[in-house]
């Protein structure tokens, strides 16, 4: 059994209280009920658990019951409040159904379901979509976070201080085991993700959440994504919406055997960045009926000077520069070089506006976020013209370079690129005027 030290519960951000405060939940006993909780045919709202936890499966007969008899144990033995464990079984082909029914036979407050197709967001959709337990939770079935920030991820929740809970890998005081590859994707994910959307979260994809179902029964409907998405799409709604999203560092240990397909994963996630883009940015999510009371304000002034500019410009430039050369070597051996420069700069030129924009030219909040990307990526067209170009030339005058040359040429190509960069961004994407106002609360 994996063992850390027990995490710290810590908001990143609390917008402005809401107009009437968010009821709080009521405190039956601690032990799972004898039946399935759903309150079916009349029983008594006092046989509903508190948390109702989900474990989303597919094909998991080597991890199933091992691990929800672990969960099952520590919730029986340290949660203080009434729970159920719903092992949402999504189309799996081998004995994964069998022993999910069994387990549900055998530990009390445990149930399991059956969905006819595969996705995680579908499992946890039709699982949250059908209980009444008033906090909602799911976690891996690997139980690659420890369980210790269970009861610090939901208590938020059940006082009615938050709506939304998530553990993150990428806050202080996490502590978190895994290889340098899938560090590197993860943060460029997240890194992408405030770029293009302005999110304020720092964890989108950590398998470890929980949301309050009044919550719940007004976000799912908005939420379109059935598979890996799911949970991005949904904290973006939710914080458009101005609701509260509780954060939790938590200790996480890579599951060396998880099937994660990290190439068709990422590229589904960037269709799903897009979708939910146009969407925003049309006004097709009614967010007013989810939306909280908005805070004060704020104004954020232009810095002038061109020389404090290029100072702030050069470190980002440095840091995305480093981000794009770490992210084409974790992904040439999947892709191919041209392939891997293409994705690596994208996601670097994305995380690049977005840090230029509020450190380098002084701009805040969501307002104009969208134009500046556009024009951002009109910039990453022209890096991605001069570096591609330049691996092209390098590979036709010399067609056996390996990794070293081609790291290189990228660098070398990348500064002539960069200078580029900064007189498109000072010029045409930031010019200099005066103050932009935003209202209500902002990714910070």
């Amino acid at each position: 059994m994996r063992t850390a030290s027990r995490p710290t519960p810590a908001d990143r951000r609390t917008p402005a209280a809401p107009t009437a405060p968010a009821p709080s939940v009521p405190l039956p006993r601690r032990t799972p009920p004898a039946d399935d909780g759903d309150g079916a045919g009349g029983d008594d709202e006092r046989r509903v658990p508190v948390l109702d936890v989900v474990v989303p499966v597919h094909d998991e007969e080597k991890d199933l019951e091992r691990c929800v008899r672990r969960l099952h144990a520590y919730l029986t033995e340290t949660f203080p409040y009434s729970f159920r464990i719903t092992v949402a079984d999504n189309a799996s082909t081998d004995a994964t159904p069998r022993i999910a029914a069994r387990l549900a036979r055998e530990l009390p407050g445990t149930r399991w379901i059956r969905l006819a197709e595969k996705g995680r967001g579908r499992a946890l959709h039709t699982a949250w979509s059908g209980s009444r337990s008033p906090v909602l939770a799911y976690l891996d079935v690997d139980l690659s976070t420890d369980l210790a920030a269970l009861l610090p991820l939901v208590a938020p929740l059940i006082s009615g201080h938050s709506d939304l809970a998530i553990g993150t890998r990428l806050a202080r005081g996490s502590h978190v085991v895994r290889g340098p590859k899938r560090e590197i994707v993860s943060r460029c994910y997240n890194g992408l993700l405030r770029g293009t959307l302005a999110v304020g979260f720092s964890d989108a994809q950590c398998g470890f959440k929980a949301v309050r179902r009044d919550v719940a029964e007004r976000l799912l409907p908005l939420v379109e994504d059935r598979g890996w998405f799911f949970d991005t799409e949904l904290l973006v709604i939710a914080e458009r919406a101005g609701l509260r999203i509780h954060e939790v560092p938590v200790d996480w240990v890579d599951d060396p055997d998880s099937r994660v397909r990290i190439v068709s994963t990422a590229l589904a996630d960037l269709r799903g960045m897009a979708r939910l883009g146009r969407a925003l940015a049309g006004g097709r999510l009614p967010l007013t009926a989810l939306r909280r009371e908005g805070g004060p304000e704020r104004v954020a002034e232009l810095p002038p000077g061109l020389a404090g500019q290029l100072l702030r410009f050069a470190a980002v430039g440095a840091a995305s520069t480093l981000c794009h050369l770490l992210l084409y070597t974790a992904l040439r051996s999947f892709t191919g070089a041209q392939a891997a420069n293409a994705l690596a700069l994208l996601a670097s030129a994305v995380a690049n506006t977005a840090a230029n924009r509020r450190l380098t030219f002084g701009v805040r909040g969501r307002h104009g976020v969208l134009g500046h990307h556009l024009k951002g990526l009109a910039a990453f067209l022209v890096g991605l013209a001069l570096t591609s170009g330049s691996l092209a030339v390098l590979h036709r005058t010399a067609p056996g370079a390996g990794p070293g040359p081609e790291l290189l040429t990228l660098v070398l190509a990348n500064l002539a690129a960069t200078l580029l960069r900064f007189l498109l961004l000072r010029s045409w994407v930031f010019p200099g005027r005066g103050a932009l106002r935003t209202r209500g609360s902002s990714a910070s």
